[in-house]
């Protein structure tokens, strides 16, 4: 708690922020790609909910992006969020992409 009564940022947050990397706050273990998925070159996005990912579709398709979604892994989920374990698992995805074939090949 902050001296003005607001929550402060969490731990993980918080170190972030003191390294100069607002950005990226999860663990290395948290955020780490599917290796599986990543051998085929997709690139772990981020996770988004449900209801945003028709909207993530679009966005990195007019990128020339291919874009697949995949279900959270537990791994991905924070310890200690066993309140929203079943929120995350059922209504968020993990997003992952990659140039379109036609791109790649041009390179």
């Amino acid at each position: 708690m902050t001296e003005d009564g607001r929550a402060g940022p969490r731990p993980a947050r918080a170190e972030a922020l003191r390294e100069g990397n607002p950005g990226r706050w999860l663990s290395d273990r948290i955020a780490e790609p599917d290796s599986a998925l990543a051998a085929e070159g997709w690139e772990r996005r981020f996770v988004t909910d449900g209801a945003r990912a028709v909207e993530v579709v679009a966005l990195y398709g007019d990128l020339g992006y291919e874009v697949r979604l995949e279900p959270v892994r537990p791994s991905e989920i924070p310890e200690g969020c066993s309140d929203c374990q079943l929120v995350l698992l059922l209504h968020f995805k993990t997003v992952y992409t990659r140039k379109r074939l036609s791109i790649r090949d041009d390179a």
